[in-house]
């Protein structure tokens, strides 16, 4: 079974950007089919899909962040990773990554759409704050 596991820093400052790595294992992120994604909650929110990468290397994003999102991979190292620069105080949140089949396009055109069953598999998640 495939297994994804967030990592980085816990704690960012305003204006910082805020990088993470997703690595996987248990499957490779250059098989056919699979899509990448990063996904956060912010403490009592619901769940917001941020954007992807697919097998091949390209990059999928929700349209309220990506102007700040860069979503990049190593396959060398099969890990992928997320960049949001500019960070504020509303960016705390647990940051997940996970593996889907696709992005349907609802995630392309809307920014609070949100269906867990989209998503296979998940890493446990991580808490990032953004305070000075």
């Amino acid at each position: 079974q495939v297994q994804l596991q967030e990592s980085g820093p816990g704690l960012v400052k305003p204006s910082q950007t805020l990088s993470l790595t997703c690595s996987v294992s248990g499957g490779s992120i250059i098989t056919n089919g699979y899509y990448w994604n990063w996904i956060r909650q912010p403490p009592g929110k619901g769940l917001e899909w941020m954007g992807a990468i697919n097998f091949a290397g390209g990059n999928y994003y929700s349209p309220s962040l990506r102007s700040r999102t860069s979503i990049s991979r190593d396959t060398s190292k099969n890990q992928f990773s997320l960049q949001l620069s500019s960070v504020t105080p509303e960016d705390t949140a647990v940051y997940y990554c996970a593996r889907s089949l696709t992005v349907r396009s609802i995630y392309l055109s809307s920014s609070s759409y949100f269906n867990r069953a989209d998503f296979g598999s998940w890493g446990q998640g991580t808490q990032v704050t953004v305070s000075s």
